[in-house]
């Protein structure tokens, strides 16, 4: 079954722990899905995948600031939505697994959806006052001036991607 986005979105909600439009919330995970998306027609990254992290990568955060371990507890939440919500074969399940997991503390990976994943995070820290440096990044096409322009000033005014009231159907304040 190809993923429902806006299901596991509800799903994630359920026992999300902080304010939905904070700084690792709701308008995050769309501008990291649009940042994705974008990546992945270059990178030729696998999108469900990359998808399915933008929802899940922040969605076992407690704490706005320090928290080292939400990544693991996001990518062992994914392993209780799969075959629930989504299905992926197992090598992708493991991708997922790893872009979760990983993408807090992991500098780069060799798998290029795993780059596209953790890329299109870093490409919203414009969301917290860091403008994305190219060395911190990992494919071509995050690195070009105007993809991290683009995804900067998105981050930085906090814009709220259209999907999320026309798709999922939340209006964030």
């Amino acid at each position: 079954m190809p993923a429902n986005l806006p299901l596991i979105l509800q799903a994630v909600l359920v026992d999300y722990a902080l304010p939905w439009n904070g700084d690792h919330g709701i308008a995050h995970w769309a501008r990291v899905l649009e940042n994705g998306s974008k990546l992945a027609a270059e990178t030729g990254a696998d999108l469900e995948v990359v998808s399915l992290f933008a929802l899940l990568h922040d969605s076992r955060r407690i704490n706005e600031h320090t928290d080292p371990d939400h990544g693991p507890r996001a990518a062992e939440f994914a392993r209780t939505l799969r075959g629930r919500l989504f299905d992926l074969s197992d090598h992708r399940f493991k991708l997922l697994h790893r872009a979760c997991s990983g993408h807090t503390h992991e500098r780069t990976h060799p798998d290029v959806t795993i780059q596209t994943c953790w890329d299109s995070d870093r490409l919203d820290l414009g969301r917290v006052g860091i403008t994305p440096h190219p060395s911190r990044l990992c494919t071509e096409a995050a690195k070009r001036a105007e993809t991290i322009g683009w995804a900067d000033a998105r981050g930085k005014m906090h814009f709220i991607p259209e999907r999320v009231k026309s798709e999922w159907g939340i209006n964030l304040p």
